[in-house]
């Protein structure tokens, strides 16, 4: 048996907003963005050049679901970018403009520093050891 997660949903406060952060801050490729109603859209980015996993963009539906904008984990990090060139995606972010909230470190799996989205979840920068 072979199985993999290829989709992962994050909770999105607009649509267009956040498909403007993840392909201009963080240079991700918009994969599709479909209506599919009135008020529901399917929207799916991922990293530039990345044939695994990939974010659905999902535009909260109620209050509840709102509430959890930002905060899907509880404060952990909750997702986990790895990359070939630590240093130049980390100027890259800089560049545009990107909240780091944890500055550069090495660690035994390699440089890693934590940055946010535009609602606040955490992220892993990793450039593996």
């Amino acid at each position: 048996m072979k199985q993999e997660i290829t989709q992962l949903a994050l909770v999105v406060d607009d649509y267009d907003e956040a498909i403007h952060f993840y392909t201009q801050k963080l240079n991700f490729t918009l994969i599709e963005d479909t209506v599919l109603s009135a008020s529901k859209r399917w929207v799916v980015v991922a990293p530039a050049g990345s044939t695994g996993c990939r974010l659905l963009l999902a535009k909260a539906a109620n209050e509840l679901q709102k509430s959890r904008i930002g905060n899907q984990t509880g404060g952990r990090v909750f997702l986990f970018m790895y990359t070939d060139d630590f240093w130049r995606d980390y100027k890259q972010l800089v560049d545009n403009q990107v909240v780091f909230v944890r500055d550069p470190a090495k660690e035994a799996y390699g440089t890693v520093a934590v940055f946010e989205d535009l609602y606040g979840n955490l992220w892993d920068l990793i450039g593996p050891a």
